[in-house]
């Protein structure tokens, strides 16, 4: 059986559209939230206590992964949900890591342990063929079974060495051909302008869906 929470709550001027966001990670949460700024809108993730059950990521593409979290949690509580599953493609590595990006080097791996697993099946790997893409596909699912993707990307390539600290995962050693530095060397502002996350959440919020229904 799922948790009923409440969808809506109502303040004097407008309507607050509650929205679950399907993400333990600390570093997408405070993107989506620099993301809503703004907005008409209370965010809930599983950091502030909810009992939601785990989702088995086990799609062949972000695609999949991304509209299944949304479904079963929107299932689950009731509640809108908004999920995203992300990753790092590798030209070198044909696509990878891809889809495991967060399971790259192990289940368990930090994100510097990532990063210089990376580097080392890199390390002869020349300049110009280091390309590499960030992917995200951002999925909002409704209680009574809609469900809509919007993906995002960004060009770039790995750097040697890693740059910067700023950010989580892969952002210090992805050079931003846009941003002429790397995601580690960005400031939050700078990553917001082009982010494959933010250009997946813009289309999102273009697309009007973030409103009450």
């Amino acid at each position: 059986m799922g948790v009923s929470i409440p969808l809506f709550c109502v303040r004097k001027e407008s309507d607050i559209m509650k929205v679950f966001l399907a993400t333990k990670n600390k570093g997408k949460i405070k993107d989506f939230e620099k993301l809503t700024e703004g907005m008409d809108l209370e965010v809930v993730t599983i950091l502030d206590g909810p009992d939601i059950p785990d989702v088995v990521e086990d799609g062949e593409t972000f695609e999949e992964n991304s509209r299944k979290k949304a479904k079963e949690i929107a299932d689950y509580t009731n509640i809108v949900t908004i999920s995203d599953d992300s990753g790092l493609c590798v030209d070198a590595l044909d696509g990878g890591p891809g889809v495991y990006s967060a399971r790259f080097g192990g289940e368990n791996a930090t994100d510097s342990e990532k990063n210089q697993k990376m580097l080392e099946l890199l390390k002869d790997v020349k300049k110009e063929n280091r390309k590499a893409h960030f992917v995200s596909v951002v999925s909002i699912a409704f209680p009574n079974g809609e469900i809509h993707s919007f993906r995002g990307e960004i060009e770039g390539e790995i750097l040697f060495e890693a740059r910067g600290n700023n950010g989580f995962g892969y952002n210090p050693i992805f050079y931003s051909y846009e941003l002429e530095k790397s995601f580690g060397e960005a400031d939050d502002e700078e990553r917001k302008s082009v982010s494959h996350r933010a250009r997946a959440f813009r289309k999102l919020i273009a697309s009007g869906l973030l409103k009450e229904k």
